[in-house]
């Protein structure tokens, strides 16, 4: 009879961590459900949850070291692997100096404790360079909004809102129980109002759903500001109190007029202005505004972003309920060493040309990583250690990162799969999935923590991240920065300045809720001089600190450069990174019962330009941006989910990789994220 065993945990497919029951027979995983009383998720979960029993099961998973020979992929020992390993990176730091070595952080493995576990093994053996997908995803809201009131809340309260403004955001297919909060919110009357460049699911429930030219989002936020101010709609008492620089942005703001905004967006803005300004007011403050990922990947990103985030100061919605609450955080001890060991003084790759990005995030510039690799400027960067990404298909310019790559002394790539990158490395490690280790988890919208357990042992050769660079790092000198045996050691200590134990949290898989809700905590803050974590201490609509460095101090609308030419050589708009439920980023095509449902790249186009170029669904057309080509078949869409001129590709796929044409040379100067969602591009028909 088959020994059967149900374990609770926390889903790890994505960052939503939804709480999950794990179903085990003689050991071996057979199913994956939603745990029903988990506050996150309530007993739901998505599609590429259920998909953990593909990933752990996979055939074609990664279970044994592999090294690089002259005759291929040979299979070596795991002490073997780390030995060689070692040795590597010290011959590299001997011969370069320490900051020679790098780590690149993924998401497929892990990028909660992962990644502060990789920051402190970078550090501990003395190089400053630590890179990841963030510096082109997630972080430019973080930062956007950190030079506003000093946080990002990537977790608002929807169900209490009034009134919920999307910009460039589609839960449906990003964050599914976002969408659920959402819709219990418009179930007591909440409106909803989605600003996107597509018809999105999302957009198809929203009330009014603004469909702007990419990137364009900045000069509709500054036509409602405008709004708002002149109509007096306003929350006079928090402006006056708590904020600095209204009376710029309230000056900057008489230019968008509805002409020049409707000129800019292409949109009706004297209908929906006056609109959504009034279903704005009528719902202040509990007013959520949620950036998405559309609007990172521009050159105006992060000021759009502030403009956006201007909206919390004028209706008073930070840290309100139904607004953009600022959670109370769980006080882990801190597991980085930015301010025991800092190496600021080696000059982490990209701090000078970014010097935002590495005062607020310590992240380094991951496209000024490829340039420094090929040109050895400012100095040699000869070894990397990429745990659970894959840049060659998620970074831009991917010629660029494959020679680069290719060009490095020692590459290591920690995997579950045989994926692009992994194929250049000169050594991949089989990586240990989400139920093969432990690590706490924090819902800041509802103030719990939760563990994830060790629910399945690893195989022999698996290691979880914690031991792969507790292991390298006593190889190599480093041992006393990483003095616990495993894991649970490690989670214990993260817990120890808490009051609250290890022991407990495992007690409560639905989570442990650490602290009640406390709303509007500036007030009490203000009365130490500082309301909000800003240099200023207050709601800054002007920022200092960028006028400092030289940027703009409030955030001016840039228009997009395609927006500008009237005769372009490259005539089409390029979206590129919609999101489709099953996949996450470049992950989990190579289940098969995902990819049924999605089997092919595609690109979106409207039917009048399907029509101007002479395709229909299927036909192959060649995308051509500044950086190269692509061939890709054709997806004509409704004219309502498209702009004219505008099309769209989804990343992620090996065929048709998008990023072969997305620009590695052209950034917002504020945080250094890539062109990527306005791609000028020329399509011709390929004939078959």
């Amino acid at each position: 009879m088959a020994d059967k065993k149900v374990c609770q945990s926390l889903c790890r497919m994505c960052d939503d961590h939804c709480g999950i029951n794990v179903y085990l027979e003689d050991g071996k995983l057979v199913d994956i459900d939603g745990n029903k009383d988990h506050v996150w998720n309530r007993g739901r979960l998505c599609i590429k949850g259920r998909a953990g029993v593909d990933m752990i099961n996979a055939k074609d998973r990664i279970r044994k070291p592999l090294k690089k020979t002259e005759n291929g992929w040979e299979e070596i020992s795991l002490q073997q692997a780390l030995e060689e390993i070692s040795e590597k990176i010290k011959d590299i730091q001997s011969k370069y100096g320490e900051r020679a070595m790098s780590v690149w952080k993924g998401e497929a493995i892990g990028f909660a404790q992962q990644e502060e576990i990789a920051r402190r093994f970078i550090h501990a053996i003395g190089s400053p360079n630590y890179f990841s997908n963030d510096s082109e995803c997630f972080v430019g809201r973080w930062i956007g909004y950190s030079l506003v009131y000093g946080r990002w809340n990537s977790q608002p309260e929807f169900e209490n809102s009034r009134c919920m403004v999307l910009w460039g955001a589609n839960p449906p297919h990003a964050h599914p129980n976002m969408t659920q909060q959402i819709n219990r919110a418009r179930d007591k009357g909440a409106k909803l109002i989605v600003v996107d460049s597509r018809l999105s699911a999302i957009a198809r429930q929203a009330d009014i759903f603004v469909k702007l030219k990419p990137g364009t989002d900045g000069a509709f936020a500054w036509g409602l500001i405008k709004e708002l101010i002149e109509n007096d709609m306003l929350h006079k008492e928090f402006i006056e109190n708590y904020t600095t620089g209204f009376d710029k942005i309230k000056e900057y703001a008489k230019s968008f007029t509805y002409d020049y905004v409707a000129k800019e967006t292409g949109v009706d803005a004297q209908n929906l202005i006056p609109m959504i300004a009034k279903e704005m007011y009528s719902a202040m403050p509990s007013v959520v505004n949620y950036v998405g990922n559309g609007l990172e990947h521009h050159e105006n990103g992060i000021n759009n972003i502030r403009a956006v985030a201007c909206f919390d100061g004028l209706l008073a919605a930070v840290d309100a309920k139904g607004g953009n609450y600022s959670p109370i955080g769980f006080p882990l001890k801190e597991l980085t060493l930015y301010h025991e060991k800092p190496l600021t003084e080696l000059e982490p790759i990209g701090a000078d040309k970014f010097p935002v990005l590495y005062h607020y995030r310590q992240e380094c510039h991951t496209m000024t990583a490829m340039n420094t690799i090929l040109t050895q400027e400012p100095y040699p960067l000869k070894g990397m250690i990429i745990a659970g990404a894959n840049p060659v298909l998620t970074n831009p310019n991917s010629e660029k990162v494959i020679k680069a790559l290719s060009d490095l002394d020692l590459l290591v790539v920690r995997e579950l799969f045989m994926s692009e990158t992994a194929e250049l490395a000169d050594y991949i490690l089989p990586a240990a999935s989400y139920l093969e280790r432990s690590e706490l988890h924090c819902h800041g919208g509802y103030q719990v923590i939760g563990l994830t357990p060790r629910v399945m042992k690893p195989e022999e050769d698996v290691q979880d991240e914690f031991q792969f660079f507790h292991d390298l790092a006593h190889k190599l000198g480093a041992g006393d920065y990483f003095p616990w045996e495993n894991e649970d050691e490690l989670n214990k200590w993260l817990v120890s300045d808490s009051g609250v134990s290890l022991e407990e949290i495992k007690a409560h898989p639905e989570g442990y809720n650490y602290a009640p809700k406390k709303y509007a905590k500036y007030i009490e803050a203000s009365k130490n001089g500082k309301a909000f974590n800003t240099p200023s201490g207050k709601f800054e609509f002007a920022c200092e600190y960028l006028k400092d460095l030289g940027y703009q101090e409030i955030p001016e609308y840039i228009s997009p450069v395609y927006n500008t030419e009237e005769k372009r050589e490259y005539p089409y708009t390029l979206i590129t990174g919609a999101r489709k439920v099953m996949y996450y980023h470049g992950r989990n095509r190579n289940f098969e019962r995902l990819r049924t449902a999605c089997p092919t790249p595609e690109i979106e186009l409207h039917p009048l330009d399907a029509k101007k170029l002479g395709v229909v669904d299927n036909d192959i057309v060649k995308v051509t941006s500044t950086i190269g080509s692509i061939t890709i078949p054709v997806k004509v869409m409704h004219h309502k989910e498209i702009g004219e001129g505008v099309a769209q590709i989804t990343h992620g796929w090996k065929e048709s990789n998008v990023n072969m044409i997305t620009h590695d040379d052209r950034f917002d100067p504020i945080d250094g994220f890539p062109l990527m969602k306005a791609v000028e591009v020329k399509i011709e028909k390929v004939e078959q």
